[in-house]
């Protein structure tokens, strides 16, 4: 359920009017690790695996192959609100060790982030040795955009989406977080054994520093944004050798970041 029927009054030109409208679901997830707590994410339902396998990836929790077993532990009107996690803990990751507080709000990427070096992501340089073209970026927007059926009943929802070198969509998700979108992609390809394919990654908003550290951990060299780019994020793309594109829309773009990936086209 990634959306719900709300009434309102709406006022066009000075006249009001009693109006049923669609509304994106936003729902508190609490993520327990072996029955313990580990953080809250508002998220939208649907695809709670892929967010939750994505976030543990991204966090340095769990980078195993082997998928892990989950169970819901409570729900409010058939939608989840505890899962817990169950992973042996001697594959347990180090970030494990550095738990986010139990509050983290899903447009929020520092949030639960205690400590500057809990920030720093370690890993050598991405290097991308193909080049591609403008006209391919817009195309592939064109495809993402057909897909977002919940942003299109509600206007409320991001949208995530990762193509392939052949510019194939391998996946698209939904949420009302930037991240949470990300994290279901992320979590979807790595369910499918397939994010060593990943070579874009599609936003709808924004772009801050930890969108660009989910895609660095995950390998994907080339971020292209809707909207516009954090200053932290360019700092990180160019550190990390990651291409970053903001403001991609009407056929225009703003290349911030190893701009030597992208020919004009």
């Amino acid at each position: 359920m990634q959306t719900l029927v709300y009434q309102g009054i709406k006022i066009t030109h000075k006249k009001q009017a009693t109006i049923n409208d669609v509304l994106v679901v936003e729902a508190p997830l609490q993520i327990n690790i072996n029955n313990e707590a580990y953080t809250v994410v508002m998220r939208t339902p649907d695809n709670d695996l892929e967010l939750i396998r994505g976030l543990l990836f991204a966090e340095d929790i769990y980078k195993n192959s082997i998928n892990f077993d989950i169970q819901i532990d409570k729900k409010e009107n058939e939608i989840p609100t505890i899962i817990n996690v169950l992973i042996p803990r001697e594959k347990l990751g180090k970030g494990y060790l550095n738990k986010r507080t139990l509050l983290s709000v899903s447009s929020c990427g520092i949030c639960g982030k205690q400590e500057l070096k809990d920030i720093e992501v370690e890993g050598e340089k991405l290097i991308n040795k193909a080049t591609f073209s403008s006209e391919i970026i817009h195309k592939m927007y064109v495809e993402m955009n057909t897909f977002q059926d919940t942003f299109k009943e509600s206007g409320g929802s991001h949208a995530a989406a990762v193509f392939n070198k052949k510019n194939e969509l391998l996946t698209i998700k939904e949420d009302i977080g930037r991240h949470n979108a990300v994290d279901k992609t992320v979590g979807d390809l790595l369910l499918k054994n397939s994010l060593k394919n990943a070579n874009y990654l599609l936003v709808s908003g924004r772009v801050s520093y930890e969108i660009v550290s989910k895609a660095f951990i995950a390998k994907i060299p080339i971020i292209v944004a809707v909207s516009a780019c954090s200053s932290l994020a360019v700092d990180f793309a160019k550190e990390f050798g990651i291409c970053l594109i903001g403001f991609t829309r009407e056929g225009k773009m703003t290349i911030y970041a190893n701009p030597s990936y992208i020919k004009l086209s």
